[in-house]
């Protein structure tokens, strides 16, 4: 019965906060780098955030490091879709928040070294979850996965509360509702595509600390894939890689080669977890054959991507270019 209150209770939420951007005018405008054409309701991802705050007010303000650090993060991204800020003040806010999460996760009782491991990643997948933001239903897709992943592992060890998941995960669902449709009603912004990925690399931070095994990582590695190529990629034609653009295989899935997007994103989720599960399978293995299985899958899969990605490039975008 609690799920079902808070379920109902987010969506009025999202209703709510639909009224306030269409009164402020907070929207997405179609430009040549956009995959949508008409103007949409920018920001409505800010529902994660309301998932997880119902959880830090009923659970007696559990996590309050993390939470404040998920605030910020939800702020300062909120305020970059309706004004824009300046990146220096982005990044001050983003190293703040990191730290905060590693606070609550102790990783200052720990060596160097793991905090500095922690902010590479965190930042990175940060980055990486709101470049990936680009069709209908992505960001919900593979939220589901790899927050569903978390969700079965949780179940067996216990390293983190279950509502915390649960709660964000509703949020997610409510989105969805909105977002993964033809003629979306909202997007997620800026502030939806960070304080999701800062939810869930808590969650997935905490289980690679309480278990040890960093074969987990995997969760986020079909994002990782399509990420780090594209940067490749982007690198070697000496493109600004901090500039927006629409070079992701997803982009190029949908836009140049025409396959439907939501389709795209569906597989995106659905790929994701399929390797998930597997991974949770391999994880009772030595670290050596977990190790042997993460080369192999990596390779795998980067192959498959530079594939169907040349493909693409030949095919549909009348070129040959380095993937």
């Amino acid at each position: 019965m609690i799920y079902l209150l808070v379920f109902a209770s987010l969506f009025l939420l999202e209703l709510f906060y639909f009224r306030l951007a269409d009164r402020f005018n907070i929207i997405d405008k179609p430009n040549e780098r956009s995959s949508h054409t008409k103007i949409t309701l920018r920001g409505g991802g800010i529902i994660f955030y309301m998932g997880a705050l119902i959880y830090f007010l009923i659970s007696g303000f559990q996590y309050p490091w993390f939470f404040l650090g998920l605030t910020l993060m939800t702020l300062i991204s909120f305020l970059d879709d309706v004004f824009t800020l300046s990146n220096k003040i982005r990044l001050l806010v983003h190293f703040s928040a990191v730290l905060l999460m590693a606070y609550q996760m102790h990783l200052f009782d720990m060596p160097w070294y793991y905090l500095l491991i922690t902010f590479i990643i965190v930042v990175g997948v940060i980055n990486a979850y709101n470049f990936m933001d680009g069709i209908n239903g992505i960001t919900a897709c593979y939220s589901l996965a790899v927050g569903g992943l978390l969700l079965i592992v949780n179940y067996k060890i216990g390293y983190i509360v279950q509502d915390l998941l649960i709660f964000t995960l509703l949020g997610v669902l409510v989105f969805a509702f909105f977002n993964f449709r033809n003629s979306a009603r909202c997007f997620a912004g800026d502030v939806g595509a960070v304080s999701i990925a800062y939810i869930l690399l808590f969650a997935l931070g905490t289980l690679i600390l309480v278990t040890g095994n960093l074969i987990y990582i995997l969760f986020l590695s079909v994002y990782g894939i399509d990420a780090v190529w594209t940067i490749i990629r982007r690198l070697y034609l000496k493109e600004n890689i901090f500039e927006a653009h629409r070079s992701h295989l997803y982009q190029f899935l949908g836009n140049e080669a025409g396959f439907h997007k939501l389709l795209i994103s569906f597989l995106y989720g659905a790929i994701q977890f399929l390797v998930g599960v597997i991974v949770i399978q391999i994880s009772n293995y030595s670290v050596q054959a977990q190790a042997i299985f993460s080369i192999i899958l990596l390779i795998f899969m980067s192959f498959m991507y530079l594939i169907l990605k040349s493909w693409i490039l030949k095919k549909y975008v009348k070129k040959i270019s380095y993937v």
